[in-house]
């Protein structure tokens, strides 16, 4: 069998299923059997025609769950066939400025799999061994959970988090959610703010001391209340709205710090006295940087509620629509996945 299909983004609201080659394993690669694959807010708004980084007719997916099936000639031997394993899907350049200072996870050339370069959402793939997490005991969903986690991690670690802070996201889909999991995992007193009181729900299950439905309730006047009236030491946002950047800027504490994660899909304005009578940090958080292991520590203790993320598992020939309807109905979904395997839980 020389060819395999997969799901391709072709332009902005279009996907096909198209018949790819079957990959070639070359000495330093694994060859994986793909069980499991996850959408991500990235898939959606390439498929929107928001993604300033997606490429298109492109194979979509980066988020995996697979089982090795075959290894080169130069691959450790600790990676074995049947060995569980997910996959950093992230190429940097190792020349640019951040490559050198050891911020591969800022390349100024990355390619991500599914946006700059073929993604996973397909049967087999060939991922060179220096790229897989391995687990022996986490599910091939839970497996597929593992990378966009560790961007909300990414994001708590770039804000600096300790215990004892009060710390709110805003937004709690998946990478959201992520950076509510690592928060708690830090002892940070969690405040998650969203528009779907299902979400919010999650939230609570991963830990967050309260909750905020925007659509309900003044931002402002609840933040005011549950930190008396300093605001949060850190917001995060995990959005992507010009009306949430503000936001955080102007409901964090003074002194406190401002960590985005989102894509503003337009120009944001500021009162930028707001950043200097505050004294705040603004930084910026892009994929994640050595986090995989602590992500896949944290999954296997059992503190993440997977049952309650997981929105909806399709076929690779319903991706296509279920990708549509996330477009068409994005609030009340957190995560669909892929099935390639029946077999795997």
């Amino acid at each position: 069998m020389n060819k395999q299909p997969a799901l391709v983004l072709v332009e902005p609201g279009k996907t096909e299923i198209r018949e790819i080659d079957v990959p070639t394993l070359g000495p330093e690669d694994v060859l994986l059997q793909v069980n499991r694959v996850g959408f991500c807010g990235g898939d959606l708004n390439g498929f929107r025609g928001l993604f300033e980084l997606q490429e298109y007719p492109n194979v979509l997916g980066h988020e995996v769950g697979a089982t090795v099936l075959e290894t080169g000639n130069q691959v450790p031997g600790q990676f074995q066939p049947g060995m569980r394993v997910t996959l950093n899907p992230y190429l940097n350049c190792g020349v640019c400025l951040s490559c050198r200072k050891g911020r591969p996870n800022a390349c100024q050339d990355n390619k991500t799999m599914g946006v700059r370069r073929p993604g996973a959402m397909t049967r087999l793939i060939s991922v060179p061994w220096q790229k897989l997490h391995s687990s022996a005991t986490l599910s091939a969903r839970e497996l597929a959970l593992v990378e966009p986690l560790t961007v909300g991690f990414h994001a708590v670690s770039r804000g600096r988090v300790v215990a004892g802070e009060k710390v709110a996201v805003i937004g709690c889909g998946i990478v959201g959610m992520g950076a509510v999991a690592a928060a708690v995992h830090r002892g940070a007193e969690v405040i998650a703010i969203d528009i779907d009181d299902a979400k919010m729900r999650t939230a609570s299950l991963a830990g967050a001391a309260h909750t905020i439905n925007t659509t309900r309730v003044d931002l402002h006047e609840a933040l005011m209340e549950i930190t008396n009236g300093d605001g949060p030491d850190v917001i995060i946002e995990a959005v992507g709205n010009p009306n949430t950047y503000r936001a955080a800027v102007d409901e964090v504490a003074y002194t406190g710090r401002v960590v985005y994660i989102g894509y503003a899909k337009k120009p944001v304005d500021y009162n930028t006295g707001t950043f200097v009578r505050k004294e705040i940090e603004i930084l910026g958080s892009r994929n994640c940087l050595g986090e995989f292991p602590e992500v896949i520590e944290y999954l296997e203790a059992g503190k993440f509620p997977v049952d309650a993320v997981i929105s909806r598992v399709v076929s690779l020939d319903d991706a296509g629509a279920a990708l549509a309807d996330w477009s068409d109905n994005p609030g009340p979904i957190t995560k669909i996945m892929v099935n390639f395997d029946t077999s795997a839980k």
